[in-house]
């Protein structure tokens, strides 16, 4: 039904307009074109016609950016979602293997080495959602820079 608002309109004005000129008996047509002849003597009437295919033109141009405009934002709405969906599934992953990472370093004998790897490893992880959480611009190269600098 909200696919079909603005045909329901229409349909609802010119359904108004042929009843009340069938009950207070007026002939729209005539009254248009009276009014448009009223109007020649201002040589309006080398306007109408360009005025009104530009209006044409810049109704479809609106309804494309509003569309665009409306699909941009659905967008980043499930951009976001995502992101912070991966960024709960990623602090619980980081969270679980400090479990891992506790047992290592009580583990007598463990390598120092492989614990600085592992910290370098979470480090740079956690930098990386945290950049992909603050981009400014949401767009493929945008989002493949975060993360190459993180």
């Amino acid at each position: 039904m909200n696919n079909y608002k603005l045909t329901i309109i229409g349909f609802a004005i010119s359904a108004f307009l042929y009843f009340s000129s069938i009950f207070l008996e007026l002939d729209l047509f005539e009254l248009v074109l009276s009014f448009l002849a009223s109007i020649e003597q201002f040589n309006f009437g080398e306007f109408i016609l360009p005025l009104m295919i530009f209006s044409v033109f810049l109704i479809f141009d609106m309804r494309r950016r509003v569309k665009k405009i409306k699909l941009e934002n659905a967008k980043l709405k499930i951009y976001k979602a995502m992101l912070s969906s991966s960024h709960h599934i990623l602090n619980n992953f980081i969270y679980q293997m400090d479990i891992f990472k506790i047992t290592a370093e009580d583990t007598p004998g463990f390598d120092a080495k492989t614990l600085a790897y592992y910290e370098d490893i979470i480090s740079n992880t956690s930098s990386q959602i945290h950049s992909l959480s603050n981009l400014s611009t949401i767009d493929e190269y945008s989002i493949r820079t975060s993360v190459m600098a993180g």
